[in-house]
């Protein structure tokens, strides 16, 4: 093959943008000092209560950093974790993760967004639309899953943006505040953001 042959080649490749970096923020790598902001998001009830359903607890620096050690340890080639820092200024904003079974080709993903001045703003649906590309792309995974808190409308309007679909409703499943809440378990299959892709 003549170098103008590969040249050729490599111009009719399709053009993929970066998989860290979106167009409002980067997925990047753990640093040092971020537990600390961190340990300040875990602090917050209402961050605590959206995150997930387990019952809200404060957190300090130390547990922080000892979770994600623990976490690399037990799931080191499993488990996929990220930092999203915005493009403006590099503010870091929220965490999201990836924790995949090979023998299935499938994930559960988490992301939260910690500082309430970026929430409702795109930022989240942009780190989503990275996530989920690291999942298909890097990954090469088949499905991708997540579940979410029917009281968080504005979650479940981020994930279906970037084409999550509810799949099952876990009715009542969780109880605050003397009332039952349901779970939903959302997923987006490969073949659907391949076809995202394509009409994007």
């Amino acid at each position: 093959m003549t170098t103008e042959t590969l040249s050729t080649s490599i111009s009719l490749l399709p053009q993929i943008g970066s998989l860290f970096t979106g167009k409002l923020v980067r997925l990047a790598a753990a640093q040092a000092d971020d537990a600390k902001l961190q340990a300040r998001w875990h602090n917050e009830s209402e961050f605590l209560r959206l995150l997930d359903d387990d019952p809200a607890l404060p957190r300090s620096v130390a547990h922080i950093t000892r979770q994600e050690t623990e976490r690399r340890e037990h799931h080191g080639n499993d488990r996929f974790e990220f930092m999203i820092r915005t493009l403006a200024d590099n503010t870091l904003i929220g965490f999201g993760g990836i924790g995949a079974r090979w023998n299935h080709r499938d994930a559960w993903l988490g992301i939260g967004i910690g500082d309430p001045a970026y929430r409702s703003r795109g930022y989240g649906t942009d780190a989503m639309r990275l996530l989920v590309g690291y999942g298909f792309r890097e990954l090469d995974l088949h499905r991708i899953t997540l579940s979410v808190l029917a009281t968080n409308p504005r979650a479940i309007r981020c994930y279906e943006k970037v084409g999550f679909v509810c799949e099952v409703v876990n009715r009542a499943d969780v109880y605050r505040d003397g009332q039952r809440i349901d779970v939903y378990t959302m997923g987006l299959l490969r073949r659907e953001w391949e076809a995202q892709q394509a009409q994007s």
